[in-house]
This record gives structure tokens, sequence and C-alpha cells, in this order.
């Protein structure tokens, strides 16, 4: 080191006691250093400015521990230019106030000039066993500040010694040295305290990172956790330690990582997508076993278990001994219900990080059902109807059709409807109080039967039609059991009848009432009864002439009521022989049956004299009573046709129900709704003794108010039935042929549509008489007693067809054409 130009004007005569000036270059450590001198010698020091703060600071001795205040006045120089790490020469004095050591006579020197180690001319190598941690801060150059000390560990003559350093000692700053890096340095020696510390470091060799496979199990918000295939561990990823798009991560990818530390905690950092099925956790033995299981998998429970292995399973070594394997959600091929004691096939999954041991590929063998007949009883039926993910099956033993999921499966593929299965019946664990299907394996088709044939290839003639053969719907309502049709035959000279459904008819060729058919006779297996199967028909009966009573008039067709009151039949206005102006609700018509398509309508309707049709016997006195079901013209989405009404009792309890048909009301035109009280009396049927009200009377609420506008046929009255909105009217409604007008006041009944739930008023009666125009009426003179002529009203008005009143006329649509009658 180069002497100060201080130092030159210095001699051994300037210097009491004789001693030389201070010769940086020259110095060596000793304790003697440390002291100042005595008898007032001067002694000169060389240090680095460790702080400034205004016109003082303080400088750290390169040659001692020390640190020793200094105040500007005190510096040879311009205070702007002294800063912080400067290297200084200076004389030790007392303070002159505080007897304190300070630094004076204080010259600065080139940079370079001043340390506080001493560098050793060899360079050794080593490896780092430790990384030094990099603060947040850096320095004015940019360089990073250690903010925890690395380790670098060598040998010398046998013996393993380990030094510290900081960031400023890598040589190449911008590349952080890692665990396992091989480094050359060279040895720094404090003169203060003789610390020795690596200094220049140098990669040598870097350590070859290891890398790590795993799985992608979680994924948050902008981080996740990896299953490490290497040991049974997860581990720390941040997205941005992801070398791709994060947006191609997904969760189940398979990676490679390398082993970072953050915050001291292990963390995945360079990470790579591989190709699906590159990491494998397990090996999965090739052999199939067979087990026994001793432990299901709960499959609805509110407590989360920590278990990921819950089931277990017992299987027979080839020594003959047992072992029980645990088994997973995951484990299982599918997700049909399993119990305890089924025999499943399986295979054994090893883990290669732990070498524990599942059952794996679980399934249900065919053995299952073999050994626990006894206690699991197997069922057969059909596919009724399939949703989206469940269905139902008819069942050949149970008057009901089941549920059933379709993971209850039990092999994969499409269910459809009229597939023919197999299952088991067991609770629903979601609903205790219903039954489910599970356990559903497919059968071949033919396998399933609801009937055991008996006697075939019998001969009879068809007496009744069954319901959905005739041309209306038997309605929505599921629950409704549609009534069967019946074939009277003869066996062994005995004269019998039996039932049958429609669905065991040739849809092609259908039966008709009086055909002579060919059918089996089998057995149901459900209750035991026995049907008519496989109906064919032989020959073809004339047409028979129906009676029964016209129940609905439409626009342009109507319904008849059957002689039996069970049910209507659809005819069209061009079907009737006669007038249609003339035909009423409640008419008695003869007719005949014609199939046009699926469905069976009425032809040759022609109105027959009343009392041709014998009616009801009545029997004497009134009842009181509420109509809880009307007929199905009232409400066309039930499925039954007879309306029925409750007999109401004078303490208000409630009695016998008895239906009622068409020709039961009084007033053919009245809409019996749900809910209105009735007066009626009890009759009966002259052919079967039946009993049926008749005579029936609503009781109904007359209201009265003012019509408010005519527009053709129709109108509305001014009263609101809660909607807001006009009261509707049909023309068609108002008694006694009188023309409305607006302004009218009129009574009238408050009814409800069924299916829309709109009012309307019926039965409308104009109570004010309007004056007639005078061509409307004829005036003549007639001797009598009074003075004066006398007005008399000859005929009333028609129409110039000669029917009364102006009522609308009917109209008959054939195809595109109307035609007015």
């Amino acid at each position: 080191m180069a002497t100060s130009p201080s130092w030159k004007r210095l001699n051994s005569q300037d210097s009491p006691g004789g001693i030389k000036p201070f010769r940086p270059a020259n110095h060596q450590l000793n304790r003697a250093a440390s002291f100042p001198p005595q008898n007032g010698a001067s002694f000169r020091e060389t240090g680095m400015v460790e702080k400034m703060l205004g016109s003082y600071g303080f400088i750290t001795c390169c040659d001692r521990d020390g640190r020793l205040f200094f105040h500007g006045s005190h510096y040879d120089g311009n205070m702007e230019n002294l800063k912080v790490g400067d290297p200084v020469e200076f004389e030790t004095v007392p303070d002159c106030r505080t007897g304190k050591p300070i630094a004076s006579k204080i010259i600065k020197l080139s940079p370079g000039t001043v340390s506080n180690e001493v560098i050793s001319e060899e360079m050794l190598t080593g490896l780092v066993v430790l990384e030094a941690k990099p603060s947040k801060q850096k320095t004015p150059a940019g360089c990073p500040i250690t903010a925890e000390y690395g380790r670098v560990a060598y040998e010398m003559n046998g013996e393993s010694f380990f030094l510290a350093y900081g960031m400023e000692d890598m040589y190449d700053k911008g590349r952080p040295l890692k665990k396992g890096d091989k480094v050359s340095f060279f040895l720094a020696t404090d003169k203060r305290n003789g610390n020795v510390q690596a200094r220049r470091i140098r990669m040598v060799e870097p350590v070859q990172v290891p890398k790590y496979q795993g799985v992608v199990c979680s994924m948050k918000e902008s981080f996740g956790f990896i299953e490490r295939a290497d040991v049974v561990k997860e581990i720390f990823f941040h997205y941005s330690s992801f070398t791709g798009d994060i947006n191609d991560l997904l969760l189940g990818d398979d990676v490679e990582f390398e082993v970072g530390h953050r915050n001291d905690k292990e963390v995945a950092v360079n990470i790579k997508k591989l190709a699906t099925g590159t990491v494998i956790f397990e090996d999965i033995s090739e052999k199939l076993e067979e087990g026994t299981l001793s432990k299901t998998i709960p499959r609805f429970t509110t407590k989360k278990s920590n278990d990921p292995f819950p089931g277990k399973l017992i299987y027979v070594l080839d020594d003959g001994g047992k072992r029980e394997l645990s088994f997973g959600d995951k484990d299982l091929l599918n997700s049909y219900t399993l119990c305890v004691g089924d025999i499943v096939k399986f295979n054994i999954a090893t883990d290669k990080r732990d070498h524990l041991q599942r059952a794996t590929n679980l399934e249900l063998s065919e053995k299952t059902f073999k050994e626990k007949e006894a206690t699991e009883v197997r069922e057969t039926g059909i596919v009724a109807a399939v949703k989206d993910g469940f269905g139902f099956i008819k069942c050949v033993d149970r008057d009901a059709r089941m549920f059933f999921h379709f993971n209850e499966m039990l092999h994969s593929g499409d269910i459809h409807i009229s597939d023919e299965v197999e299952f088991s019946v067991m609770t629903d664990p979601t609903q205790p109080q219903r039954q489910i299907a599970t356990r559903i394996k497919k059968l071949p088709k033919g396998t399933v039967t609801f009937q055991i044939v008996l006697t075939k290839r019998l001969k009879g003639l068809v007496d009744k039609l069954p319901d959905n053969l005739w041309g209306r719907s038997p309605g929505k309502n599921r629950d409704h059991t549609p009534e069967l049709g019946s074939i009277s035959y003869r066996d062994n000279g005995a004269a019998k009848v039996i039932k049958f459904h429609a669905k065991d008819t040739d849809v092609r060729i259908p039966p008709d009432l009086g055909d002579e058919v060919e059918f089996n006779i089998a057995e149901v297996k459900r209750d035991g009864s026995r049907l008519a199967v496989s109906i064919v028909v032989l020959n073809r009966s004339a047409k028979t002439s129906r009676r029964g009573h016209i129940a609905v008039l439409k626009e342009s067709f109507g319904f008849i009521e059957t002689e039996d009151h069970d049910h209507e039949v659809f005819f069209h206005y061009s079907e009737f022989s006669g007038d249609v102006n003339e035909i009423e609700v409640g008419d008695e018509v003869s007719y005949s049956l014609i199939r046009k398509g699926p469905k069976i309508s009425a032809e040759e309707v022609t109105r027959l004299p009343k009392g041709t049709i014998p009616s009801m016997t009545k029997k004497p006195g009134l009842l009181q009573g509420k109509v809880i079901r009307p007929l199905r013209n009232i409400d066309p989405q039930q499925a039954e046709y007879n309306g029925l009404i409750k007999v109401i009792k004078e303490d208000d309890s409630e009695g016998a129900v008895y239906p009622y048909c068409i020709i039961s009301l009084s007033d053919k035109h009245d809409f019996l709704q749900k809910g209105d009280p009735v007066q009626f009396q009890l009759g009966s049927s002259s052919d079967n003794g039946k009993e049926w009200a008749c005579s029936v009377v609503t009781i109904r609420k007359i209201l009265r108010t003012h019509v408010d506008c005519i527009k053709g046929h129709f109108g509305f009255l001014n009263y609101d039935p809660g909607d807001g909105k006009k009261l509707f009217f049909h023309m068609s409604e108002v008694q006694d042929g009188f023309d409305l007008h607006p302004g009218d006041e009129v009574e009238f009944v408050l009814i409800q549509n069924q299916q829309n739930g709109r009012h309307s008023a019926i039965n409308i009666r104009r109570l004010s008489e309007i004056q007639r125009p005078g061509h409307l009426s004829r005036l003549k003179s007639t001797p009598s007693e009074e003075k004066g002529p006398r007005m008399i009203v000859t005929r009333t008005p028609r129409g110039p067809d000669g029917t009364k009143g102006f009522n609308l006329a009917r109209t008959i649509q054939n195809g595109n054409n109307e035609k007015e009658i």
C-alpha cells in the first residue's frame, strides 16, 4: 500500500518515543495496535467511514475492533466529498470534553487502499452446503444485499471447514449459488478479530438438480398442490413456477418439477407438463383375485371421513391364509350398490412410495347372486320410462313401477324403454319410506314374462271394448285404471266371460263389438288373475246400432254419452241425419261406431223420440249435496267421465257419494263445477239397478249487473270477477232468445273454466224489457167492452227459416270448406 502524503512529513524526530509512521502495507495484526500510544505520541490508523450524520460521523477501524466518533472540523477537506465507505487515515486523540477517544486529522485515501481483511494467495475449492438468501433491498448499483449468509465447505489436511459467504462475495451475482454447487474461492482473514470468510467465489461445476414427478391434485386461485410420486406427500406450487400457459394446466395432469425453498419450506419450481399416463404411483397386478366384502363404503353420510380407503374385503391367499385389503371410491369400476357379503373380483395395487397394498378395479362377481340366493331375492321387469339419469321399471311381481338410477346398471351400456332387466329391491337411503331397484342386469329379449299362458286358441264374441279403444283418451291421471273389455265364450258347454286389455289385441285389426275372435287365456303372475291375450279377429259383425244422449255440442261437432253413461263418443255434424239446429243437449240418439285411424267415432247419428231409452227410476225425497267431481266435458283433463256428488246432511256431515251423468241434470246446459252446492234425487238404472244422482239442480248465487259491450257472438258484462277485467259471456248463454244491448240490466251465474281458470257468465237473463221496433209487432182492434183499441202481440219474431228467435247458426266443416246449416 502506498504511503499517505501526510506521513511523508512525519519522522522519528517528530514522533516522541521513536514511533515510526504507520504504513498500511507493512502493518501486521497485533495486540499493541489495539491500544493508543502512550506518552502523548501520535499514532496514525486507517479505517472506513461507517456513518455520516451531517457535521459528524463514525469511522470503523480496519486494524482493530473499534468504532470512533469524528467531527467535520477534524477532516482535512470538504465534508461534502466524504461518503460512507470511503477509506480514511486518522489519529486517535481524547475528546477534550468527555475524554473519550475520537478520530482527528482525518485524510481521505484512494479507493481500495484500505482493507480490514487479508486475502490468501491460494485459491481453494469446495461445495455450497447452505445457500445465501438475498434481501429485498439492493445496493445503488443494483447488486443484491445479503439477508442470510450461506456456507461453503472444504477439506484441508483431512479436516473439514465451513466458511460463511454473502451475496456480495459471488463473482457472478446474477446467478445465485445452489446447494451442492462446486465452487472456487479465496480465504479472507479479518485483521480485527481473526475471523475467516470465503471471498471471490466462482462457479466450478453446478450441481445436477434432481427432477421429480407428480400429479396436480389441487388448484386454487393462484397456487396449487402436486401429489409427489417419490414420497407420500403433497408439495405446494405457485402458478408463476409453471413454464407455460397456466390455462393449459388442469387438475389431474402429470407434471415434472424441481424442489426449491421458500420461507424455509419446500416448493415446486420449474414445473413442466408431461404426457398423460407418464406418472405411475403404483404397480397393479395382472392376476384377478376374488374376495368377500367385509365393509362397504358409506354412500350417503353427513360425516366427513379422513380415511381415503374405508372399504374392506377379505380374500384367501395361495397358502390358505386370509388377508384383509382396503379400497376407496376410486377403486370401484362402477358405482352400483355393494353389500356386505358380496363376492367381488379385483386386482392388487402396490404403492411404489411406501409399498402399501390395496384392492382396486373392484366389480361384482356373478357368484354373488348364487351364493346369496336365500337372502337376496332377484326380481324381473321391463323398463317403462327413461329420464335424464334415472328411470322406472314395470315389475312382474309388483303392482307398481320401481324407480332406479342409471348408475345401478351392473354393466356399461345404454338403457332403453322395453329393455328386460333383473334387479334387487332395496330401501332408498335418501328416502327410507320408498324402495328402489338396484344392481340391475339386462336380460335377453323374451326372458321376462308377466303372464303364464294356460289355454290356447279359444273362440268367443266381444261384449265390451276397453276404455282406451274409444275415440277419447282416458285422461292424464296415471292412477286411473282403465276399464277392461270383455269376451264371452263357452268352455265345455259352460258360458263364461273373460276380460282383456287393448294392448293384447292386434293394433292393425282391432276388434269391435260383436266380432268373433280367437284368443289365449293367461294367468297374471302378479295377482293370479286371468285375462284374454293374443286376440285375433276371425269374423266381423254387422254394424250394431247403439243408443245414447247428446252430451256436448260445439261449433261443428259434439259428443254422445253412451247408454251405459260411462264414456262419450265423438261425432261430426256431417254424420247427423237431419237438421243440426233441432238437436239439443240431452236428446236421445242412435248411432253406430266407425274407426278412423287410431280413434273411434259415431256415424249415422239419428235423433230418437223422447222416451225411447228407458229413463232412471226416481226415488222420492230430495237430498242436499256438493259436487266433488264434474263431468269430463267440464274438466277434460280428468280420467273418469262421470261426475260425483257427495251427500251433505242437515248437520253438515258428509254422506254417500253418487255418480251423475248428462241426463241427471234438470238443466242440461248447466255447468256443474267442483264445489257447487246442489239439490237432487236418487234414481236407479233400469238395466242393472245402479244408483245415480238425478234431477240435479244447482243452488248458485244469482248476480246482477249491466251489459258493457256486445262484440258479435260474445260480449262483456260490467262485472269484475277478481282479475281486474270485464266478465266475458257468449251469446248462446242468453236465455229466452232476447237480444242484449249495452246498458241492459241482466242477472247471471258466475262460473270458472277448470282448464285455464278464467271466469265467464252463464244463464244470462235480461231483467228490463226493451221497446221493440214497430215492424216486429202487429196491432189489431178487437171488440171489447172496454173503450179504445187494445195492443196484442199476435206472434213472436221468428227467423226467415221459421226457427224461433235469432239463434246462431251451426256450421259443418268438411276439410277446408265450411257450410252453414
